[in-house]
């Protein structure tokens, strides 16, 4: 999420232009980043402090016409609007080299049929991807290190879990993300152990959806300190409890939208609820919009941040 004194600074820059926002993203390629080139500060970054920056995560990046979901021009295109950080999905191919695809199989998302396993990184980059109307794009299926080498002083990718083996994973991860800065969503504590024991420094994605899963991360070993916590895809009267149980460990909550309130019909209606989300006391929202987020929550920005020093216009 952009902080004020960058969205005042494109302000001045669009009077100065006289240019609308829009036309400057457009013309001159502007960049809203998310800087952070180490593990400490990752950590840093996502430290509840209670005046934080509300943080937007594209889901699968973003769904959007003209562009395809998990594509590296999807991420860039959010981008260009907000600062935001990205939910990718890791796929293997048949010649071991792990890629990014939600889907087990091709058709939804590409111009190819069968399943991803199926096929070579090489026989893959033939493929185009679709866009959300089901439109060839000329962009091609991504692989991991590509994605990562990408990411870098741009924004944080967050790998789901799907077919990738963890161990395949772990091993991947330190050859990729030397820099400890690729985040890893877990489902349950012992995974957050195994690559926990694989990489000290290593920042994770938690499904703590009740004070049950708290305990199990409160006993894993793993530090607060490299966690956010996923707790569902929709406010509920008892995210109160929770809320307080990881805020005071220093963990930022996370709600999901994908499932929910992105499947909203009227604009006005999702508005209301991307706004609800962050009154409600998340720090993240996860959308398939986050374009969208971004223009319903821009005002609820603080002032200043401690976090404000890790955004960065670029090109």
């Amino acid at each position: 999420m952009m902080p004020k004194k960058i969205n005042k600074l494109l302000l001045l820059i669009s009077f100065l232009s006289l240019c609308s926002y829009q036309e400057i993203v457009s013309q001159n390629k502007i960049l809203q980043v998310i800087n952070v080139k180490n593990a400490n500060e990752i950590r840093d970054f996502f430290q509840y402090t209670g005046n934080d920056v509300p943080i937007i995560s594209g889901h699968r990046g973003q769904k959007t016409t003209g562009f395809a979901e998990n594509s590296i021009e999807a991420l860039e295109e959010v981008l260009r609007y907000t600062p935001a950080v990205f939910e990718v999905d890791p796929r293997l191919t048949k010649d071991s080299v792990i890629v990014l695809m939600h889907d087990a199989t091709l058709e939804r998302t590409t111009n190819g049929r069968g399943k991803v396993s199926d096929y070579t990184l090489a026989e893959l980059k033939k493929l185009r991807l679709k866009d959300l109307q089901g439109k060839i794009t000329n962009h091609q299926i991504p692989t991991l290190k590509e994605a990562i080498e990408w990411s870098r002083g741009k924004t944080i990718l967050n790998l789901d879990k799907k077919d990738v083996p963890i161990a395949l994973m772990a091993q991947k991860l330190e050859e990729y993300d030397k820099e400890t800065v690729v985040m890893v969503t877990v489902h349950n504590a012992e995974q957050a152990i195994y690559y926990h024991n694989k990489n000290k420094n290593r920042m994770f994605s938690a499904f703590i959806k009740n004070e049950d899963d708290f305990r199990k991360f409160e006993n894993s070993g793993v530090p607060w300190s490299q966690m956010i916590a996923y707790i569902g895809p929709r406010i509920k009267k008892e995210d109160n409890r929770i809320y307080k149980l990881l805020n005071a460990k220093g963990v930022m909550c996370m709600i999901s939208a994908a499932s929910t309130y992105d499947k909203l019909n009227e604009p006005s209606e999702r508005e209301k609820a991307y706004k609800d989300i962050i009154k409600d006391g998340a720090s993240i929202i996860e959308s398939d919009y986050p374009i969208e987020v971004y223009k319903a929550i821009n005002s609820m920005i603080p002032e200043n941040s401690a976090k404000d020093k890790y955004f960065r216009i670029a090109e």
